[in-house]
């Protein structure tokens, strides 16, 4: 039996897929792929200023990646380049131990328990990653 930390919470955010799909058109795109185990997630985003009014991920990746990509398109939601920045450096300390981020961020404490698992801790900034550099 595999100790990944796959709790109800985490298989439902997965399966509930939040926005999930593409933007058509997106402003700003960006594909961010993990070569380690083949998780690939496309980030659409669509600005209003520097504000992020629109969120679509396509993911083809593990529970881990799909959850953090299901969280994302709900706290991205008004977020601002800096504010994102902020999170996805919240959300990497919290997969060194540190505390869950806050704020609209903070239901990625639902994958706090990734942090036991160093190899896996990519799965989860993946989305976070693809988003920033999208916006940068």
């Amino acid at each position: 039996m595999s100790d990944l930390p796959y709790s109800t919470a985490v298989l439902r955010l997965a399966a509930e897929a939040n926005g999930a799909g593409r933007l058509a058109p997106p402003r700003r795109s960006h594909t961010e792929n993990n070569p380690v185990c083949g998780d690939r997630v496309t980030v659409d985003l669509r600005l209003v200023g520097p504000v992020v009014e629109a969120m679509a991920h396509d993911t083809k990746a593990c529970v881990l990646t799909q959850a953090s990509a299901s969280l994302l398109s709900a706290a991205l939601l008004g977020s601002t380049e800096a504010q994102l920045t902020t999170a996805r450096a919240a959300v990497a300390a919290m997969l060194l131990g540190g505390p869950a981020p806050d704020g609209a961020y903070s239901g990625y404490a639902v994958l706090a328990e990734v942090a036991r698992h160093p190899a896996r801790h990519r799965c989860v900034l993946l989305p976070l990653d693809a988003a920033l550099k999208a916006l940068s």
